[in-house]
Order: C-alpha cells, then sequence, then structure tokens
C-alpha cells in the first residue's frame, strides 16, 4: 500500500491534469462565445459566460485544493 505521500502526489497529479482539461474547455467556450455574440446570439453566449464563470470558480477550488496536497 503507498504512503499518504504517494497518494497525495498521485491525486494531486491527476487533479491537475483534470484541472488543465477545464481550462482547456474554458478557452473553447470563450471561443464559441465570442462567435456568438458576433453572429447576434447574445442569449446564447450570455449563458455560455455563466458556464465559463462556473468553471473559474471550480479551477480555483481544484487548485486550492493541490496545493493543500502538494503541501500535506
Amino acid at each position: 500500500m503507498p504512503n499518504n505521500s504517494d497518494t497525495n502526489i498521485a491525486t494531486a497529479d491527476a487533479l491537475t491534469l483534470l484541472l488543465h482539461n477545464q481550462h482547456a474547455l474554458a478557452a473553447a467556450i470563450e471561443e464559441v462565445t465570442k462567435w456568438l455574440k458576433d453572429n447576434g446570439v447574445g442569449l446564447v453566449a450570455d449563458n455560455a459566460m455563466t458556464a465559463i464563470e462556473t468553471l473559474d470558480t471550480n479551477a480555483q477550488a481544484i487548485t486550492n485544493a493541490i496545493m493543500r496536497l502538494r503541501q500535506a
């Protein structure tokens, strides 16, 4: 059985990869949002911005968890 430090590192590494995916998804949503606004679909663009805000909030929480794991 791995020790707690090994488990923390593995967990932090996995969370880091998920965080990178989350940033990539946010970037893609931003591109689509820009296109929507440029093409007159403002309401849908506003909904997409709400999704980005949720991703940003959760990204900060994931970052904090990663830091706590790496410091343990």
